[in-house]
């Protein structure tokens, strides 16, 4: 990794497919994230005030904005953390957790990677994080959407068939598919100006999903992935997106020389039109973002 001074770089996404008029939240996250660079130069500290950012904002499918599941009371929460300095942690279906992707970055210190569940739960309690906010109006009001569309004839999500939720559902409550599923992830990319990079995700999951549901944003080389020639961060359907590795594929065409924003193109392309996907990257010279869909994003570096 060089050291040498160069401009540091944040981008930052509110998930695909979700409404640009949200974009006013990743701009105040990139700020604070540029001012975090300022401050001390870590990429990761940087990505990680980011997405804590968009996780508080309550507008997002991430922290306090997470999407309920379909019984309308349970929230299953996934972060990731990764950058070049060798931090690596991932959290997965946790609940009642104000700030996933501070857990996240907190098992990176732990003789582990990933933990899950009630385990991932204990150790925020144990470390004295906060528990999650209450359910807001917002949250009821998205998942009052849902309930209204709701038409089993129509896929729950593209290329899914319907007949496996009805089959392997395990919620209480009886299966109701809605026409249109919330599956936005929020993320960060940062190039520190020392040569290093970080990447932070953090996302409320899917709607509708079986409980226990894991998507791609805590999976290494799916969802995010950061080494010596950049970071990249990806959102949409993590049921296609994991089949495809799709951060670590991206980057390894950046290894191969393609440019990032034909690299983040090809991405998507790999895609059916009707699977909301984006990626957002950065390089030791580029900064960008690609997407199907629409997905609020911004991109900013020093001065």
């Amino acid at each position: 990794m060089s050291n040498m001074q160069q401009a540091g770089a944040v981008v930052v996404h509110g998930g695909a497919g979700a409404p640009k008029e949200n974009e006013d939240g990743c701009v105040l996250a990139a700020r604070r994230a540029l001012a975090q660079l300022e401050a001390n130069g870590d990429a990761l500290d940087a990505a990680i005030i980011a997405v804590t950012t968009l996780e508080d904002d309550g507008r997002f499918n991430a922290g306090s904005g997470s999407a309920l599941g379909l019984d309308g009371e349970t929230i299953e929460m996934d972060a990731s953390i990764m950058d070049t300095r060798g931090r690596l942690g991932t959290v997965a279906a946790v609940r009642d957790v104000k700030n996933p992707v501070k857990l996240a970055r907190a098992i990176a210190d732990t003789p582990h990677v990933m933990l899950v569940a009630e385990g991932a739960q204990r150790l925020a309690r144990s470390l004295g994080m906060p528990g999650g906010a209450p359910i807001s109006e917002h949250q009821r009001a998205e998942h009052r959407q849902i309930m209204k569309e709701l038409a089993g004839a129509v896929p729950a999500m593209p290329g899914i068939d319907n007949r496996l939720f009805d089959r392997f559902w395990n919620y209480k409550t009886p299966l109701q598919l809605p026409k249109s599923s919330a599956c936005d992830t929020v993320g960060a990319v940062v190039r520190g100006p020392d040569g290093h990079f970080a990447v932070a995700c953090s996302t409320g999951g899917s709607a509708p999903c079986l409980l226990g549901r894991v998507g791609d944003s805590p999976i290494i080389g799916s969802g995010f992935y950061a080494g010596s020639l950049g970071a990249i961060a990806a959102t949409g359907i993590g049921e296609h997106i994991v089949r495809h590795l799709l951060a670590r594929t991206v980057y390894g065409w950046i290894e191969h020389g393609m440019a990032l924003d034909e690299a983040l193109k090809r991405g998507v392309d790999l895609f059916p039109k009707e699977v909301a996907i984006g990626l957002i990257g950065v390089t030791r010279t580029e900064a960008c973002a690609y997407d199907n869909q629409g997905m609020p994003y911004t991109k900013m570096t020093q001065r």
